[in-house]
């Protein structure tokens, strides 16, 4: 059986179903987006890690090393909020290949460095080793959350409003913007390359082919990113929302399931349906974008709702409150109500500004898959 087969979360599943906890301190174990753990002070431990490979998740042709270690650092702390707990250490893994300097992997700490000094989290630890197929990082964040109090996907209910912090798809135009910048970047490259194989195929042309050759050195490109920072920042320093969950402990409103976006809404909605047995309704109109997601969409010629419930990588959280907390949401800006759930029955649907139904399917990035669809 091929892995694209079953998906991200079907071979996880399909590899875990056999794995079963067997110590007393162990409360969740695979499943969710940080495993649980007991401990004898009264709080429960989280525990979660993320993988970070190049080539796959970042691209060091515009990603610079110290916004990737800012970046793998939020990454982890953003599984830990999802959880309702607090980052407290993390454990930073890195294989490196021969092509980074000391001085890259300084920079890369330094990023991780300044994460974790604005959320208070201390790095404790790790491994390094060396690669022969590109850069990958790997980081186990340990954070805490009072026993019993710990938010999980699988208990949302009928009649919960979804949630959600922020706005959604801005991180994905982000991604659309740097790689077509790439592109007109590499296109005017290979078109100076063309140029000197031409020169060079022909006799008596040595001054115009040492021409090109230093036109190619001194290639200095530069990316049209004006009025589209924002898309930008959502893409490459995407925010942990800690303050989404202090401002919930402040209004005293206590989700009933959550889970952060890092790869689309469709899917981590469905995500919470599925474990809770329950179905949704999410309306597109209540959505909420950003101008200049709205803006590149339109340049770009994409459906901006489509961006929003499957481009991924937002890192904001997604969560079901009671009806009864309706009042309160008024009173946060911050943070928009997108839908309800529903029965299971009814299945998880996208309501359109036009009123029309249409079945919600989980579109978001899917590492495993041949040709991933958005």
């Amino acid at each position: 059986m091929e892995i694209s087969e079953l998906g991200e979360f079907g071979l996880i599943r399909r590899l875990a179903k056999t794995i079963q906890p067997t110590n007393a301190e162990t409360i969740q174990g695979i499943g969710d987006d940080c495993a649980i753990l007991n401990c004898p002070d009264g709080t429960d431990q989280l525990v979660t890690t993320d993988m970070l490979m190049e080539g796959i998740h970042f691209d060091l042709t515009y990603m610079p090393m110290h916004t990737l270690g800012y970046k793998s650092a939020q990454v982890n702390f953003s599984d830990v909020y999802a959880m309702g707990g607090m980052p407290r250490q993390i454990t930073v893994s890195i294989a490196v290949s021969g092509r980074l300097s000391v001085e890259d992997l300084e920079q890369f700490y330094a990023g991780l460095a300044l994460a974790c000094q604005e959320h208070q989290v201390d790095i404790v630890g790790g491994d390094t080793t060396t690669s022969v197929t590109g850069l990958a990082i790997s980081i186990t964040c340990i954070g805490t959350v009072p026993h019993g109090q710990a938010i999980r996907r699988s208990t949302a209910r009928p009649t919960d409003l979804i949630c959600v912090s922020g706005d959604l798809g801005a991180a994905y135009m982000g991604l659309q913007l740097l790689e077509r910048e790439k592109e007109v970047y590499y296109g005017q490259l290979r078109d100076l390359q063309e140029r000197l194989r031409q020169a060079q195929s022909q006799e008596g042309h040595q001054q115009q082919q040492e021409h090109i050759a230093q036109q190619i050195r001194q290639l200095d490109f530069q990316p049209d990113f004006a009025g589209r920072e924002y898309l930008l920042q959502r893409q490459m320093q995407p925010q942990a929302r800690r303050d989404i969950i202090l401002t919930l402990q402040q209004h005293h409103l206590r989700p009933t399931s959550m889970i952060d976006i890092s790869d689309g809404l469709s899917s981590e909605l469905l995500h919470i349906c599925h474990l809770s047995h329950v179905g949704c309704r999410v309306y597109e109109e209540r959505i909420p974008l950003d101008y200049q997601t709205a803006a590149m969409a339109e340049q770009l010629n994409l459906n901006v709702t489509t961006c929003a419930l499957n481009g991924g990588e937002d890192y904001e959280l997604l969560f079901t409150l009671p009806i009864s907390d309706h009042e309160a949401l008024r009173q946060i800006p911050s943070i928009h109500v997108i839908g309800h759930i529903t029965q299971p029955e009814l299945g998880a649907a996208l309501i359109t500004r036009d009123g029309n139904e249409f079945e919600l399917k989980a579109q978001g990035w899917q590492p495993f898959a041949d040709d991933w669809q958005d």
